[in-house]
C-alpha cells in the first residue's frame, strides 16, 4: 500500500508533466487535496508531505474534520475548500469555517455567505461554478447566466470572487476532455475581459488533470489520487 506522501509525490510529479506539456509554469497550478470522507488523521499526514489547501465536500464532515485537524496543526497552517453543492441552511457553517466557497451557483447562496461571514475575518473566496455541458451534473450556472451572477456576487461585500469551478461529465479521451475544459476557459476570459479580477480556474481531478492543465487550469481538485479509494457516493466535485 502506498502512502499519502507517496501518492502526493505522483500528483506532483503528473502536474510538472502536464505543466511541461502545455509550456506553462508548474507554479502557476495549485493541487487541491480533496480530503472528504477520509479522517483528520490522513489530513495531518498529507499536510506533513507538504500539502497545504484541502477541499470537502460534505458541509458537517467537513466542519468536524476542521475541529479535529484543529487540535493537530495551527488553523492557519490548512486551507479549507468548500466544494460541495451547498444548502441555504449550511451557508452559516461554512462562511464561519471555511476560507474558499468554489461551488456557488446563486446569487441567495452568496447573499447569504456574505451575510454571515464573521466580522474580523477576511473576505470569503469564492468560485462560481459552471455547468458547461449541461450534463447529468446539474450543478452549476448556465453559460447564459454567468455574467450576470458575477457582476451581482462581486458587489457583495464579504466576498471576493476569484473565478470559476467546473465538473465537466467524465470522458476517457484527452481531446473531448480538453475542449469542455476550454470551453470553461472562454467563460472565464469573458469575465476578466468584462472587468472582474479573477485568477482562479478550478478544473481537472485525478483521472484529467492533464488536459486542465493543456486547457489552463489554475487549480486541480485531486481526492482519489492523493487518499486512495473512497466509497462510491454521488457527483461530487472531484475524484
Amino acid at each position: 500500500m502506498t502512502s499519502i506522501a507517496a501518492n502526493l509525490q505522483q500528483v506532483r510529479e503528473r502536474l510538472w508533466r502536464a505543466c511541461e506539456a502545455a509550456s506553462r509554469d508548474s507554479a502557476e497550478v495549485t493541487l487541491l487535496a480533496v480530503s472528504k470522507t477520509f479522517g483528520a488523521d490522513a489530513v495531518r499526514q498529507a499536510h506533513a508531505a507538504g500539502q497545504t489547501a484541502f477541499g470537502e465536500n460534505y458541509v458537517q464532515e467537513g466542519i468536524d474534520k476542521i475541529a479535529q485537524v484543529a487540535q493537530m496543526l495551527p488553523r492557519e497552517a490548512i486551507e479549507w475548500h468548500c466544494i460541495g453543492p451547498l444548502q441555504s441552511n449550511k451557508t452559516r457553517l461554512v462562511a464561519a469555517q471555511f476560507d474558499w466557497v468554489q461551488s456557488v451557483d446563486r446569487l441567495k447562496i452568496a447573499q447569504r455567505l456574505s451575510e454571515q461571514r464573521p466580522p474580523g475575518l477576511p473576505p470569503l473566496n469564492v468560485c462560481l461554478q459552471l455547468n458547461v455541458d449541461g450534463g447529468a451534473n446539474k450543478s452549476g450556472v448556465s453559460a447564459a447566466e454567468l455574467p450576470a451572477l458575477a457582476d451581482a456576487v462581486a458587489a457583495l461585500p464579504n466576498l471576493r470572487l476569484r473565478g470559476l469551478m467546473s465538473i465537466p461529465e467524465p470522458s476517457p479521451d484527452f481531446a473531448t476532455q480538453k475542449a469542455l475544459f476550454l470551453r470553461v476557459r472562454a467563460a472565464f476570459e469573458d469575465l476578466r475581459a468584462r472587468g472582474h479580477a479573477l485568477d482562479t480556474l478550478s478544473m481537472g481531478m485525478s483521472d484529467d488533470l492533464e488536459a486542465a492543465v493543456a486547457a489552463g487550469a489554475t487549480m486541480v481538485r485531486v481526492g482519489r489520487a492523493v487518499f486512495g479509494h473512497r466509497p462510491l457516493k454521488d457527483a461530487t466535485a472531484a475524484a
